[in-house]
């Protein structure tokens, strides 16, 4: 390596031919790279399309699926519970597995992570439409429902953990990501508004009133073959997005490692891979503090509808306060990604705690005007605590690969896992609030429900997800988060991706 030239000074020779400065070409080349590294409006727009589904399909089973299961297939509440439990167990064992098998695929043409996303798309499809599907026996409707909402969740991980991997592969810029996630997660929440009106709209005329009104004798409502074949059409058109986004995602993104060059060498072993990042301290607590805010949002979002149909005199509001949810959490989401830029992220994360006064005082006043501010604030809250740890990710894995120099395949251990932590807190949560429902003596079908019923939607609604983010947001603010990277550390990771990339 050569020594640095001295420096000049007045009469002093010129420097020697093969010490060369900083000349026009360099900052080409520079400008050349960053240019190479922006992503087209193309891009980001088709990268957020391809989670329009699995957004869509989440929203409609986390507003409507419980109540399907209990008003409409008169289903117990214990097996609901069940069902409930199960489903988002097998979608949390469902990411290990992913990121097994995805380590160990070959790299195609299309990539490495894309062909996953295509060849889940079929299955989903089909497991998500009989999810919705009522069969014409009544014993077995438990194990049915169960069957298929494991399958649809299991099926949505393979689908979810290479598409959300695939932000570290878009760009090495970490503005660039943040922007490319941000549009993500716009594109998905308008998505996800356009397939909640749509599915809402479709499915209310099987959740009128009159039902009640009219029914002379108590106990259950029979229920009409209009009201399972409303939701049969609202599954078809969920489902159908799923090859229609797919197809859209594939054209417009494609993955930045070239497929022609080979790795490096061997990786690390996903189990490996495993134990190195659940010890890399930024990590854990960003994992831990948002098991407890996932938890709480999926538990806010399942009893809303079931609190203003059981609850509250709000059941001609529940499709007004579902919109309100989806649009205030479409409209804030760019804000937030200001907010993330201009005060940081740490900070940005005290908006998740705007909806807990508010949560307690739609359980105690639950009247219309309340409602509808409280599901606009809900729905600013619920922007901020989807956008920021996937925007908090990416700077996780690049802190520990600038500390561990482990290689870049380890993106999809950290992503699959962070879904497993966070899906097997959800399932904990609905599991064991839905049993409360059976405890408290919910009846399924029935028009009116007991006054313990009440009590335990109220808590539902208001108690519990105060506690949970409360929790999340202490255990976020201890210590500090890793910072974007330097230029020259970010010029490094992206080096390594390009020479030595592997998921093996």
């Amino acid at each position: 390596m050569a020594a640095p030239p001295a420096p000049a000074t007045e009469g002093s020779p010129q420097p020697e031919p093969h010490v060369r400065e900083p000349g026009p070409g360099s900052a080409r080349r520079g400008r050349e790279d960053s240019r190479a590294s922006r992503l087209s409006f193309c891009t980001k727009v088709c990268y957020g399309i391809g989670g329009v589904p699995n957004q869509i399909a989440s929203s409609a089973t986390a507003f409507y699926l419980q109540l399907f299961l209990l008003d409409i297939a008169q289903i117990p509440a214990a097996q609901v519970s069940l069902v409930l439990f199960g489903g988002k167990v097998s979608g949390a064992a469902a990411d290990p597995v992913a990121g097994f098998f995805i380590n160990r695929s070959q790299r195609t043409g299309s990539g490495r992570l894309m062909p996953w996303v295509l060849g889940c798309t079929p299955f989903i499809t089909l497991a998500y439409f009989f999810l919705w599907f009522l069969p014409p026996f009544t014993s077995l409707r438990g194990l049915w429902y169960t069957t298929f909402y494991c399958l649809f969740q299991g099926l949505a991980t393979f689908f979810q953990v290479p598409y959300t991997a695939l932000t570290m592969l878009l760009t090495p810029c970490p503005r660039e990501r943040d922007s490319a996630t941000a549009y993500r997660m716009t594109v998905e929440m308008a998505g996800t508004l356009m397939g909640a009106t749509v599915h809402g709209l479709i499915v209310s005329g099987a959740h009128k009133h009159h039902r009640c009104e009219a029914t002379v004798t108590p106990g259950p409502v029979t229920i009409s073959p209009n009201a399972a074949r409303l939701y049969y059409i609202a599954a078809a058109v969920v489902a159908v997005t799923y090859p229609v986004c797919s197809s859209l995602l594939c054209l417009g993104v494609k993955e930045r490692p070239d497929p022609s060059t080979p790795a490096s060498g061997p990786g690390l072993s996903f189990l490996a891979g495993l134990g190195l990042t659940t010890q890399h301290p930024p990590y854990l607590k960003l994992v831990i503090s948002f098991l407890f805010i996932s938890a709480a949002v999926q538990v806010e979002q399942s009893y809303l509808v079931l609190f203003c149909t059981h609850a509250s005199q709000l059941h001609d509001h529940v499709q007004g306060l579902v919109l309100t949810v989806l649009v205030s959490a479409v409209l804030s989401t760019p804000l937030w990604e200001w907010v993330l830029q201009r005060f940081g992220k740490k900070t940005s994360a005290f908006g998740i705690s705007a909806m807990v006064p508010f949560a307690i005082l739609l359980a105690a006043v639950p009247t219309a005007p309340v409602a509808y501010v409280v599901a606009f604030v809900s729905g600013v809250s619920i922007a901020v605590s989807l956008l920021l740890p996937w925007s908090m990710l990416p700077d996780v894995v690049d802190d520990f690969q600038l500390q561990h120099h482990h290689g870049p395949g380890l993106e999809t251990i950290f992503y699959s896992s962070y879904v497993f932590f966070t899906k097997l807190s959800g399932a904990c949560a609905l599991g064991i609030s839905t049993l409360s429902l059976e405890f408290s003596g919910y009846k399924a079908g029935a028009c009116k429900q007991a006054e313990e019923v009440v009590v335990t939607l109220k808590v539902l609604i208001g108690a519990v997800p105060t506690c949970m983010i409360l929790a999340g947001l202490c255990i976020l603010m201890v210590g500090s988060t890793p910072k974007m990277p330097r230029q020259d550390a970010s010029s490094w990771l992206s080096l390594r991706r390009r020479t030595s990339y592997s998921l093996a």
